[in-house]
């Protein structure tokens, strides 16, 4: 889990229990919130490489936002304050807040909620940016209303997004046929898909 203000990213058992901080961004600074590019938001975990990465937003429409992958274990004699594994992938981004990951392709999808035209969006990119030849994102999905979450359905090829305004969208994975699923229902933050087997 990310702590925004908090400038962290933790996890814990699913009872709640064992909570334990896995990146620090604070530097020493103990003011919660004070500088927002050290804001943690969105998490996705791969488990198959024993990685996860996330978000840091930067301030409103600032240009700062950067996405970063680290192991999920801490190398030896190492701490979430002093951790020297920690990758940064993407940066200059607008406002980057949810992410998703695509592991059979190796792609990184996320959300933005800065201002038009690589804000207020659904972007992609490769996983391993070394190996995409220093490719720029790749805009999917427009005219969001501070966009929010976002959730894959690999399976059916889907995805399924969410803005502030109280919207909730699906398109294809290549931002085709997109629909907009319910309107006004709210501020509108995170949203997750999982599949139902029939009779359950």
């Amino acid at each position: 889990m990310s702590d925004r203000e908090g400038m962290r990213v933790m996890r814990a058992n699913l009872d709640g229990s064992g909570i334990e901080t896995l990146v620090d961004t604070s530097a020493g600074d103990s003011r919660p919130g004070s500088d927002p590019r050290k804001w943690c938001v969105g998490i996705a975990v791969d488990t198959d490489d024993g990685k996860f990465y996330w978000t840091q937003k930067g301030g409103p429409n600032a240009g700062v936002g950067r996405i970063f992958r680290t192991n999920i274990q801490f190398p030896q004699g190492q701490s979430a304050e002093n951790r020297t594994d920690i990758e940064l992938l993407y940066d200059d981004l607008p406002e980057p807040i949810d992410l998703d990951l695509d592991l059979g392709n190796r792609t990184l999808y996320w959300t933005d909620r800065g201002d038009p035209p690589r804000g207020n969006t659904v972007n992609r990119a490769s996983m391993d940016p070394e190996a995409g030849n220093g490719k720029q994102p790749e805009v999917l999905f427009t005219h969001l209303m501070e966009g929010i979450g976002l959730a894959l359905d690999l399976k059916g090829g889907r995805m399924f997004i969410t803005d502030f305004s109280g919207s909730v969208y699906s398109a294809n994975l290549d931002g085709s046929s997109r629909r907009t699923l319910l309107f006004a229902q709210g501020n509108l933050t995170g949203i997750a898909y999982a599949e139902v087997s029939p009779g359950s």
